[in-house]
């Protein structure tokens, strides 16, 4: 089809990203539900909520509750930390002074990524919206958190998104997204709830002396060549006997839908922190969700 722009889309989506970027503070908590692959067919549904407290420009927390093992991760200005509190492993580093560029050494050091960076980023609107070309209003609703939302679809060539928009807050209330590499069209929802914006910050909110006593482990990117000796974990079979095996996204896309594990909701995992970035997330060292059981 032609590239449909609409410019009420863009305004609804350059407004919401100037209200984000003009928070010095935010905390909200993103609920994400990740579509899996079953064996019997119909995929699945995971569930991981992300509990975020931000300060700009260099004060970063998100804390994750489960499904599976919890992981916190810390951004006070100086370091980046992984913390895994159900096995007392963290891993520690020093980091660049900004949110943005310690989000990017994260996910080049060890593929530690969360799917709502995008928001986070000082220029959301950059973000949410290089390379689309496609961007047009939906219509009203009244039932996505509570409060009146306009919705608004965008696409570029790795995801289509749709996005509810408060009418009155401008705040993202809710992202839906369908990858194209994904031949089994999964969808992945977020939802964010419990906004507050420039809220006060306590002390020491973004540091964790739990997470500094805990065993040290490094940074290591999933993707790194195995330790000499070591031996390959085999992947359970996701398929029926006789079933055609499904097909995983393959290039700018998702590698495997892991909860916790999760493409940009923007862009796709093309540009996890930057829309220069052509990394492709891959599964977590210090912080990585299990696999989900073999259904």
């Amino acid at each position: 089809p032609q590239p449909l722009m609409e410019a009420r889309a863009l305004d609804l989506l350059r407004a919401s990203s100037a209200r984000l970027a003009a928070s010095k503070s935010m905390a909200f908590t993103a609920t994400v539900g990740y579509e899996y692959p079953s064996r019997l067919g119909p995929p699945l549904l995971y569930t991981v909520r992300y509990e975020v407290l931000m300060q700009r420009p260099n004060r970063l927390r998100v804390l994750i509750p489960g499904d599976g093992p919890a992981s916190q991760f810390f951004f006070d200005g100086r370091t980046i930390m992984a913390f895994a509190p159900e096995r007392n492993l963290v891993a520690i580093e020093p980091a660049p002074p900004t949110i943005d560029a310690a989000l990017q050494k994260a996910f080049q050091r060890s593929s530690l990524y969360f799917p709502l960076t995008d928001l986070l980023m000082s220029d959301p609107y950059r973000a949410l919206t290089d390379g689309v070309f496609h961007a047009f209003r939906i219509r009203p609703s009244a039932v996505i958190g509570g409060v009146p939302t306009e919705m608004v679809a965008i696409a570029n060539k790795d995801v289509f998104l749709q996005i509810w928009i408060g009418v009155n807050d401008k705040l993202p209330r809710r992202i839906r997204a369908v990858y194209a590499a994904d031949r089994l069209r999964l969808r992945h929802q977020m939802d964010r709830t419990d906004w507050k914006l420039d809220p006060p910050i306590p002390a020491g909110a973004f540091d964790s002396p739990q997470a500094r006593a805990a065993r040290r482990m490094p940074f290591l990117n999933p993707g790194a060549p195995a330790p000499a000796g070591a031996r390959p974990m085999r992947a359970r079979s996701t398929r029926m006997p006789g079933a055609a095996a499904p097909t995983a996204p393959t290039g700018r896309g998702w590698a495997t839908p892991m909860p916790g594990v999760a493409p940009s909701m923007a862009t796709g995992a093309t540009r996890p922190i930057t829309p220069r970035s052509r990394c492709r997330p891959t599964r977590r060292a210090a912080t990585t969700a299990p696999p989900p059981p073999d259904l």
